[in-house]
């Protein structure tokens, strides 16, 4: 693969990885709202390490157009 359609790939992947994160937030604030707060603090935990994912996906997609 060239560095160009791997950067259009990281690309796809941090769109759908904000996307997972949007919806795991909705999830979590939904169930923020409910006697079931576990469920919501995992929810919300798993939201962190998307969005951990999302800047370490960004980072390689910078230092990989770096190299072209």
């Amino acid at each position: 693969m060239s560095a160009t359609s791997d950067l259009a790939v990281l690309s796809s992947v941090v769109t759908q990885v904000e996307e997972l994160a949007r919806r795991v937030t909705e999830l979590a604030e939904q169930y923020g709202e409910t006697p079931d707060s576990a469920v919501a603090a995992e929810l919300f935990a798993s939201e962190g390490a998307l969005a951990t994912a999302r800047r370490t996906l960004e980072r390689a997609a910078t230092l990989l157009q770096s190299t072209t």
